[in-house]
């Protein structure tokens, strides 16, 4: 406590007490401050709320002297390319070597949208003045348009080219300064060649020859195709956004998985709600039944059974009791237990899962590298060709003559039809893998897929049913198989057990009647009991079956065991027949499961799996699946719960039931709609389909170009006086799209 006497005129001097806040090293006077605390013999003050229920939860933390802290932690944040993780930078900005837009390399719950507001603003203002052009352009076809239409045209395709082409003609230049060639620079030329040569021919016609002029004495201009060529490519730029928007909604939605508040025990032994976010490691919580665990921790007394399927895959809860570790987000059943807190923030095992799931969604390259890896040599080889040109001409001819034949190479290289040849294809094939019930997420899925060595998949959800069912009741006495269930339905109705449901939604598919329960208890971990019709009833968890995987449960009147129902989670009808037929492929089936290994032994030989890993934690299976990978294995796998998320996007492939939870979901390349397995051969077929497909469409792209550019640079002039005008040169880059677009349209009708 500091004090400092203040004279006032002639009165006497005022005391005024100067505390500091030990949370936060504030001062504060008792006045003042936001709400203050009695421990240990003195009174402390504290600045905000906030303060003093930190100091509550914790005392001696913040009284025993901390070291100073001489590293500070940067406040900056890393961007990342998501194509090519390497490149990393301080800021937003554009990768130099895809062009692509940077992503942060940590995520956070706060999300940028300055880059898709401004992709969707360009996108905008460019349709609303290439519609016009284009209508103009295209009215040419049919009826004889004054020429003040071209400059209509002109003035119009203006803004699309300055405003929506900015981003692509930045990205193309740096593309070149860069010596990285991509998709951007092709868009650049062409739509820079295209608008610069119809420039030249509205301004100054008089400079061409009289080959190039029409019979109305016009030369033709493509100010339409550069407007559509931009408004379109913006177009794509706002789905590939969305695309990625979408991931990181499913990251959010697995932190937000957490409750928002938790009851603090402090160490008074008050109790109040706090958020989340100011629970400090060592606090006390108090978890009631039938409410998430709010976070990582361990228990310090009291029991219950605690549902964490979303994490570890098993349908079944486990029993907790004191010195527990308990995971948050997960379901407390019937219990209630008192935990301390031990990981906050970024350490939980839930935000270990984003940034595990985010850095392996980084590791992956799109498809789009195919058409990148081309453009390394085409982009080089066209401009070369059109330089050559000129000069060529130039010194044979004459310049005028030169620069049209350049710019003719220039425009029927425009990377249309190659821009389309995979988009296209992936557009019809996804759709004809939807009607067949085949989500297909992203086109790198479909160009790994085909190629994939091994398929690893999940047990609970995959392979099974994932909810527990009955699959034998067995009767003693004089009970009959009815009498039995009734019972044990009576008493299960009462609970939240996931093994009640199954017994109570068997009773209720048999019309039997649901009897009243006096003296209800639920005994954690064991069963539940009560009195019915005047009879002591009991039921208990009975002993797990090695042999057939089954759980049973006992049904108990007065003392005596008058039944055993026992459960399972059945396998799915399409599961064997799966595993068979992919056999067939020479694909080697391996299962990754959180359960048991008995359990996971008798699944795995119901439908011939040879390979098993059980009892494996989240981070294990994508570790397995990384060290395949090393061995140079491509790998798919399938899976449907936030346990299998990391390994989901850390495969080649990732395969997801739609059944499945929203983050296996979101993180998966591959969804199967119906949950059929069946599904994964579609997704096999489908993808050779396409990538055939996509191989012929670049094969129709390139064939014009390598038949066209020679043409267009003059060869024939010389021996049969032809040349290959600006206007037949756009013809047959449009044709070629056209070709392209036709042969990716047979796509919808093949059988999967």
């Amino acid at each position: 406590m500091n004090s400092n006497l203040v004279q006032l005129g002639r009165k006497k001097p005022v005391e005024i007490v100067i505390e500091t806040d030990v949370v936060c090293g504030m001062k504060v006077t008792p006045e003042s401050s936001a709400g203050n605390y009695f421990y240990n013999g003195k009174t402390y003050y504290f600045c905000a709320v906030g303060c003093l229920n930190r100091f509550k939860q914790t005392p001696e933390k913040y009284l025993q002297p901390q070291p100073t802290q001489q590293v500070k932690e940067s406040t900056e944040i890393e961007f990342t390319c998501p194509m090519h993780p390497e490149i990393v930078q301080i800021g937003f900005g554009m990768c130099p070597k895809c062009g692509m837009a940077l992503e942060p390399k940590t995520f956070t719950l706060t999300e940028d949208t300055s880059e898709s507001d401004a992709m969707q603003h360009r996108f905008r203002v460019s349709l609303a003045f290439t519609l016009p052009i284009f209508l103009i352009a295209m009215s040419e076809m049919f009826a004889h348009i004054p020429r003040w239409s071209v400059w209509i045209q002109f003035v119009l395709s203006i803004p699309v080219v300055i405003y929506g082409g900015f981003p692509f003609f930045e990205r193309g230049i740096d593309s070149i300064k860069n010596k990285s060639p991509n998709m951007f620079t092709l868009i650049a030329i062409g739509v820079g060649a295209a608008f610069i040569y119809s420039l030249v021919a509205l301004f100054f016609p008089q400079l061409f020859p009289q080959v190039f002029h029409s019979h109305n004495g016009n030369i033709g201009v493509y100010f339409e195709a550069a407007a559509v060529i931009i408004t379109l490519v913006l177009l794509g730029q706002i789905l590939e956004l969305r695309a990625g928007k979408q991931t990181k909604t499913a990251l959010k939605e697995i932190l937000q998985l957490s409750p928002k508040s938790a009851r603090v025990i402090f160490d008074d032994n008050t109790e109040a709600d706090l958020p989340i976010d100011e629970l400090q490691i060592g606090a006390k919580l108090r978890v009631r039944a039938n409410e998430k665990i709010p976070i990582d921790g361990v228990i310090l007394s009291g029991q219950s059974s605690v549902d964490e399927s979303m994490i570890s895959g098993e349908a079944m809860p486990i029993f907790k009791e004191t010195g527990a570790k308990v995971i948050g987000g997960t379901f407390n059943q019937q219990g209630s237990f008192v935990m301390q807190v031990e990981k906050i923030g970024r350490e939980t095992l839930l935000s270990q899962i984003v940034r595990m799931v985010s850095e392996a969604q980084r590791t992956k390259a799109p498809i789009q590298n195919l058409a990148d890896k081309v453009a390394t040599y085409f982009v080089p080889s066209v401009i070369f060709t059109a330089i050559f040109t000129l000069i060529i001409w130039t010194f044979f001819g004459n310049i005028v003559f030169g620069f049209v034949c350049a710019v003719a190479v220039l425009i029927i290289a425009c990377p249309c039809a190659l821009g389309l040849a995979t988009p296209m294809s992936v557009v019809v094939g996804t759709g004809n893998g939807a009607k067949n019930g085949v989500l297909i997420r992203n086109a790198e899925a479909l160009q790994m897929l085909e190629k994939i060595d091994v398929l690893v998949v999940d047990k609970t959800g995959t392979l099974t049913e994932g909810k527990p069912k009955i699959a034998l009741i067995k009767s003693f006495y004089n009970f009959t198989e009815n009498e039995v269930l009734q019972i044990a339905a009576s008493l299960e109705a009462l609970s939240e057990h996931p093994l009640a449901n199954a017994v109570t939604r068997e009773a209720t598919a048999r019309n039997l009647r649901i009897s009243q329960v006096e003296n209800f208890q639920s005994i954690t971990g064991k069963g539940v009991s009560g009195e019915i019709d005047g009879k002591f009833c009991k039921v208990e968890s009975g002993k797990q079956k090695v042999e057939n995987a089954k759980t049973t449960v006992e049904v108990i009147v007065n003392n005596e065991v008058i039944g055993v129902i026992e459960l399972t989670d059945a396998i799915k009808s399409s599961a064997e027949e799966t595993v068979t037929e992919l056999k067939k492929l020479g694909i080697e089936i391996m299962m990754l499961t959180g359960d048991n290994k008995s359990v996971a032994d008798f699944v795995a030989g119901q439908i011939g799996i040879e390979k098993i890993f059980a009892n494996v934690l989240p981070s294990d299976k994508a570790d397995i699946i990384r060290d395949l990978q090393l061995q140079g294995k491509i790998v798919a796998m399938a899976g449907d719960g936030v346990n299998d998320a990391i390994a989901l996007t850390q495969s080649n492939v990732g395969i997801a039931p739609a059944n499945g939870t929203d983050i296996a979901v979101e993180s998966a390349d591959i969804v199967l709609i119906n949950g059929d397995l069946r599904g994964i051969l579609r997704s096999i077929n489908l993808s050779k389909a396409v990538m055939r497909n996509i191989r012929q469409n670049l094969f129709f792209a390139f064939a014009y170009n390598l038949l066209g550019v020679p043409l267009a640079a003059g060869l024939l002039y010389p021996v049969f006086g032809m040349i290959l005008s600006p206007m037949i040169a756009s013809l047959a880059m449009t044709f070629s799209s056209v070709s392209v677009i036709g042969n990716a349209l047979r796509l919808r009708n093949t059988k999967l």
